[in-house]
């Protein structure tokens, strides 16, 4: 057999992490040859040593050295073989090196390549054949034609062909690696396939993927002169599996054979056309004909029949047998076979039911009236004698009662078909039981496996037989089932307490503490007092069980009944599932109502904002009264654009007889780019709610720090908070405010320590993205607004992402715009993919080369964390060459790809009457970007994080009101706090490695108040790292979806193998 090489196999060979390497190296130019001949290569390999390799041909196969020193420590071989392996298969498709050949061999041990391993080199790369993002090339129809084809010795294999708009394609083994390679190949005289005008569907595209894949392994099938090049290309069984599925989505698959031609392929379980016909003949005996047998194709290494144009599936058995009477009827040249009548007796029992499977079965009038087709009627009988189960099992048809124990006696005069596919069903039931077998029937002598037939086999066994126990037996099933629950009431010596206490109707207490332990051990079942078999295997009974282990205290305490604080009970019943094991008394049943669900309580709104506030926003209200009427905290998490701070304030305002009449002010706690925004809503919406701003330099701040008596609201920054943490830790505010609370996400950082030290009745989070890269983050936040939730990080990350949703749920609410804005307009996203211009590529990749170099020295444990910042630092660098190489290379004259590709965009956004907010992380970036437009006549607003607060309301206000068409934006500045409806077209200049950052600047536009629709653009650059921060994004951003809206996903930071994915090493 003569192999392939390609990249697949390679992995196979040396391992991903040496195949990544090796590609590093090679991709370098760190692959130096130094002898290729026919048979025989030396390399040399640079790196911070130099290693040779040599790769010698025999004739069992490759045979590969390497003098690097952990060569003989690998399984696998090195990285240097792999970046030689590489570089050979590169070389070998552009024909700048002759083959390999059997020349030559040499006798060298190796146990890492096969047999003739680099005969051909055939590279799988998909990218040209895959469909665009946003396709604009001709998508060809195309049309497969299965034919099957005969071989020597009988032996058949499925072939296909293509057609394309009509074409049939002449060299289908070329085309298809050439569509692999995205090279265009001449069909006919008059068309050429182009991979860069043409396409196909995806479904056709997944099919060509597995021809692709199937090429290599044509040449199996040896001794067809088809299979060079020709229109066909032969199908291993091995592929068909995976390739039939494909096949038979498609409407336009043909099939052929023996000159008849069928439009459709398709598939059936039906019964074959083939007739199993069954005579007798006086003093000769019985006969069976077989009928249709040879108009069927039997493909036998396919385990498929073809016939009248359908493809007939059978259960393997099933298939062997016909494979193996056909074959017996060919070997003996009839169709007919003779049966005495003492083996019919047998015939009939176990051949006919199979038969039956195959084809349609046949008799004579006169066999008709001896056989008997009466029913199988099963009969299981239970007993107990002596602490043993025993058990008895017949199988009855009519008047004939059979022992399946036992050897059967025949009569010659009656004859029965017996239903052999379920005698054997009951019979493998019976093995799983695990009963010691008689002659006469069954029993066992173990209490836990008589648990195990009598809960979980009798159910099954009841499908197929007609069960008989006797009362010993019925009474060892627990039928009484009390439902086990666990009753919930609020003490009334105690408030804010809640007492629960486990109950089954008609089981004493201390059987109670019994069946306690047992769940608590683990076991399957506890023996009551009457002997009875009580199963600990109910879903109610694992609902209990988990609710057991997530106590505070002795599990048999709840027997009797514990007491726990409101907050521990609510983590305590968070743990329940299902919600009908719970008894709760009716007053604390609406108690728990508010609590679990605080967005539905009936708090008055306000006056000053009852006209203004949508419904969900009167929600987000009610949910922050009810949190504050418990003394719980919380997180309003809803999508940016959605009003929170709306919500705030409708809050404070209900509280404002309150704040004044306990002279305890609220504090609210932003970045410092909207403190004068929060001031200029609550002047907009609650003008009577006196606020002041605590800025200024130090000596102002503490003039303001005690003129405060008369003041209602105090707005203050994170950083100002840090300076003045002294101050502020000695006040009791009525209510705190984090805005923008993933400030303090990290909670080793000063911000999380300080926030930790404010003294508050109420405490409130709010944030658009509670998680952006890891659960950390999560409760980082509920540790600073509501820290009894969780007892410490240790227990938060022990909790599944399940359990942790549903103890969070009440805490934080989250509502997302198109959930509760059906009028907001649509936002449109696309990805825009720019190629780098030549002189960007030559920095990029002599950048990207000295990168992995120094990356690969620091991939491991010890070191990556000292070394992470270097390595984000040159990963920065890459970003700015793909943004524009003038970030940071002094001199460079050249443009930038992306950057081009903006000005055609801001012209075509002109010339359409579009407003266009442009968004960039590098301040510089925005400086070249407003350069270029000042000098083509283009006004523009501009704003990062050296625009003052004030200043930055005045820029809003004006944009919004028609100024100038054009904002440039810092990303991580003008993320957050800004109301920017007057856009409807937002453009992301570069990649941000967290996701939520570039939403919220997309919805800078896309919020309340935007009439029209917003079209996001993001530019990348192909093929480089932005492509890679894409696919993190991916990772990332369905984390929070996973907790607030639990799904399968998950997320996470930055890591070692992110960091290999990126530079591909």
């Amino acid at each position: 057999m003569n192999l392939k090489l390609n990249p697949k196999m390679i992995k196979e060979m040396c391992g991903i992490v040496s195949f990544k390497r090796g590609e590093a190296f090679y991709r370098s130019n760190k692959v130096i040859f130094e002898k290729v001949s026919s048979g025989y290569c030396k390399a040399l390999v640079m790196g911070t040593e130099d290693f040779h390799v040599v790769l010698k041909k025999d004739g069992t196969g490759l045979k590969a050295e390497c003098n690097c020193p952990s060569l003989t420590s690998y399984q696998k071989d090195c990285q240097h073989i792999a970046a030689v392996l590489i570089a050979l298969y590169d070389k070998q498709k552009k024909g700048s090196i002759p083959p390999f050949s059997n020349e030559e061999t040499l006798e060298v041990p190796n146990q890492g390549l096969s047999e003739n391993l680099l005969q051909l080199f055939n590279v799988e790369k998909r990218s040209s054949s895959h469909r665009h993002h946003f396709e604009n090339r001709d998508v060809l129809e195309v049309e497969f034609t299965c034919k099957p084809i005969l071989l020597e010795r009988e032996k058949r294999i499925f072939g296909i062909e293509m057609n394309i708009e009509g074409i049939s394609v002449p060299f289908i083994r070329d085309f298809l690696q050439n569509w692999d390679e995205g090279i265009a190949s001449l069909l006919s005289s008059n068309f050429t396939f182009d991979p860069v005008l043409h396409c196909f569907s995806k479904e056709i595209d997944a099919v060509m993927e597995q021809l692709v894949d199937i090429i290599g392994d044509e040449t199996v099938y040896a001794g067809s002169e088809q299979k060079q090049n020709g229109q066909i290309l032969f199908i291993p069984p091995s592929s068909w599996e995976r390739l039939k599925p494909l096949l038979l989505k498609l409407k336009s698959v043909k099939l052929q054979y023996n000159g008849l031609h069928f439009e459709e392929l398709c598939n059936t379980t039906d019964s074959l056309p083939i007739q199993f016909a069954f005579s007798k003949v006086a003093n000769e005996g019985y006969f069976l004909k077989v009928n249709g047998l040879n108009e069927l194709l039997i493909m036998d290494s396919y385990h498929s029949v073809i016939h009248d144009g359908k493809l007939y599936e059978f259960r393997m058995e099933d298939f062997e047998k016909l494979v193996n009477i056909k074959r017996m009827l060919d070997d003996s040249g009839t169709n007919e076979i003779q049966i005495s009548s003492q083996q019919f007796e047998f015939f009939k029992e176990k051949v006919i039911p199979g038969l039956k499977r195959i084809g349609e079965v046949q008799a004579s009038a006169e066999i008709m009236e001896q056989m008997n087709k009466a029913p199988l009627v099963a009969k299981l009988y239970l007993d107990r004698l002596k602490n043993r189960l025993l058990a008895g099992l017949e199988f009855q048809y009519e008047n004939i009662v059979i022992n399946p124990l036992e050897i059967p006696e025949y009569r010659s005069n009656s004859m029965i078909i017996r239903d052999a596919e379920k005698e054997k069903t009951i019979l493998q039931l019976m093995e799983e039981g695990r009963f010691t077998q008689t002659d006469g029937g069954y029993f066992l002598h173990n209490e836990e496996l008589e648990y195990d037939f009598l809960y979980h086999i009798v159910p099954k066994l009841q499908k197929y037989v007609q069960i008989y126990a006797t009362t010993a037996v019925r009474n060892r099933i627990y039928k009484e089932n009390p439902k086990p629950r666990i009753r919930v009431k609020a003490p009334k010596e105690r408030t804010n307490w809640l007492e629960f206490k486990f109950e089954m109707d008609g089981v004493s207490e201390q059987e109670i503490r019994d069946i306690l332990l047992a769940l608590e051990e683990k076991r399957k079942y506890y023996r009551l007092k009457n002997g009875s078999l009580y199963s600990l295997e109910t879903r109610e009974l694992e609902e209990i069980h988990r609710f057991l282990y997530a106590l505070p205290t002795e599990r048999d305490d709840l027997a009797s009944g514990i007491q726990l604080p409101l907050v521990q009970g609510i983590k305590v019943l968070s743990t329940i599932e299902d919600q009908k094991v719970l008894a709760l008394e009716k007053t604390l049943r609406a108690f728990l109502e508010d609590a679990s669900h605080p967005d539905m309580s009936k708090f008055e709104v306000p006056n000053q904002v009852k006209s203004i506030l949508r419904e969900y926003q009167v929600r987000g209200f009610q949910w922050m009264k009810t949190l504050a009427n418990f003394q719980f905290g919380g997180i309003l998490a809803d999508d940016m654009g959605l009003g929170k701070t709306l919500q705030s304030i409708t809050f404070i305002l209900s509280e404002l007889s309150e704040v004044r009449k306990e002279k305890l002010p609220v504090l609210i706690v932003c970045p410092s780019s909207l403190t004068y925004n929060w001031l200029s809503e609550i002047f907009k919406f609650a003008p009577e709610i006196q606020t002041v701003v605590m800025d200024g330099n130090k000596k102002e701040r503490h003039k303001l720090q005690q003129s405060l008596q008369r003041m209602d609201v105090l707005i203050t920054s994170y950083p100002l908070l840090r300076s003045d943490i002294h101050w502020y830790e000695k006040q009791t505010f009525h209510t705190v405010f984090f805005d923008e609370a993933q400030s303090f996400k990290n909670p080793v950082t000063h911000t999380a320590r300080a926030v930790k030290k404010i003294q508050a009745n109420h405490r409130f989070a709010l944030t658009g993205t509670p998680i952006e890269n890891s659960l950390e983050e999560l409760w980082s936040i509920f540790n600073v607004v509501f820290p009894e939730l969780f007892h410490g990080f240790k227990e938060y990350s022990n909790l599944t992402r399940k359990t942790i949703a549903r103890r969070i749920k009440p805490f934080l609410l989250r509502r997302l715009k198109e959930d509760v804005l059906s009028e907001l307009p649509e936002k449109i996203e696309e990805m825009t993919s720019v190629e780098l211009l030549p002189e960007q590529k030559k920095l990029y990749a002599a950048y990207l080369a000295k990168l992995r170099h120094d990356t690969l020295k620091h991939l491991d444990k010890a070191t990556l964390r000292k070394n992470r910042i270097k390595i984000l630092a040159g990963l920065t660098r890459l970003r700015q060459i793909c943004c524009h190489p003038a970030l940071f290379v002094d001199g460079y004259q050249g443009s930038s790809a992306k950057f081009e590709q903006l000005m055609q965009i801001v012209e075509e956004s002109k010339d359409a009457g579009r407003r266009v907010l442009i968004f960039s992380q590098f301040t510089k970036m925005l400086h070249l970007i407003g350069r270029r437009l000042t000098n083509q006549g283009f006004s523009f607003f501009y704003l990062d994080g050296q625009t003052p607060s004030e200043e930055r309301i005045q820029l809003c206000n004006q944009f919004n009101a028609g100024g100038r068409d054009l904002f440039l934006i810092s990303l991580k500045a003008g993320g957050t706090g800004l109301n920017l409806t007057g856009a409807d077209t937002v453009i992301l200049y570069d990649t941000w490695w967290n996701p939520a950052v570039e939403e919220q600047a997309a919805d800078r536009a896309h919020r309340i108040g935007q009439l029209n629709t917003v079209q996001v653009i993001k530019l990348v650059a192909r093929g480089t790292i932005e492509e890679k921060i894409n696919e993190l994004q991916e990772k990332k951003k369905h984390l929070i979806e996973e907790i607030i809206n639990p799904s399968d996903l998950g997320s996470s930071n930055l890591t070692e193998e992110d960091i290999r994915e990126i530079l591909m090493i």
